[in-house]
């Protein structure tokens, strides 16, 4: 709590409940997957809970403190990049319905599901972190997050990054790609095989956020609460 209290508003007015019994609330639902109504009765009124959630996300709190506890982490050695995708439950899958911000919900083959573009360094921790529709391609997730990169020797991807225009842009930053080439691409480029093998890693990350069951299956509407559901999973089960 002393880590993350000063990402926290300021309280006006009357008190507010007590930030840690509510953000461990909070915790607790997400990393079990439960309806807020669910939440134990030791953590307070569910309604309490879920009206700090909705405001502090609507605010970018918890995207907040992913951010700056992911920049003090240290410079990375290597970089690895990847996405996966994340079930869109029926209660959040109303793509028809109209508003100012977008769904971040799309249509593939699997059925109505967002994508979570995602860089961790070689300690499996993420780093940045992009919610896109489900079918938005690995490479444009990509040309989305290369502006916000940290420095690093080398980064680790799958051939669904093989773009000449991505190795390119690493090249420019002094970033080492280590990318298998397309099996139509007429002179394929080799790569540090050995070196790729350490690329589970970021496979290991999106299973230890997939644990956090409200995050393997999106069950809110809003891409911004989505995103702070994400954001508090990543920071909780790697940086603190």
């Amino acid at each position: 709590m002393r880590r993350i209290e000063p990402y926290f508003p300021l309280s006006h007015g009357i008190p507010r409940v007590d930030d840690r019994r509510i953000v461990s609330g909070i915790i607790f639902v997400i990393r079990n997957g439960l309806r807020w109504r669910d939440a134990p009765a030791g953590y307070g009124p569910h309604k309490t809970i879920y009206y700090r959630f909705i405001r502090w996300s609507h605010l970018g709190v918890f995207n907040r403190i992913f951010a700056e506890l992911a920049a003090k982490g240290g410079k990375p050695n290597q970089l690895m990049i990847d996405a996966t995708h994340l079930k869109a439950h029926r209660t959040a899958g109303s793509l028809l319905k109209k508003g100012a911000l977008p769904r971040r919900i799309g249509r593939t083959k699997g059925g109505l599901n967002s994508k979570l573009h995602a860089v961790c360094d070689s300690k499996d921790r993420p780093l940045i972190m992009l919610l896109s529709e489900g079918q938005m391609s690995d490479y444009k997730g990509a040309a989305l997050m290369i502006d916000a990169f940290p420095k690093a020797k080398a980064l680790l991807a799958d051939r669904g990054y093989d773009a000449a225009w991505f190795r390119h842009a690493l090249a420019e930053r002094g970033i080492t790609a280590c990318i298998p080439s397309k099996a139509n691409r007429k002179a394929p480029i080799p790569h540090d095989t050995a070196l790729y093998r350490q690329r589970h890693r970021i496979e290991n990350m999106f299973g230890k956020l997939k644990d956090w069951r409200r995050m393997a299956t999106r069950y809110d509407k809003p891409a911004r609460n989505f995103l702070s559901t994400v954001s508090l999973a990543a920071a909780v089960a790697f940086w603190l």
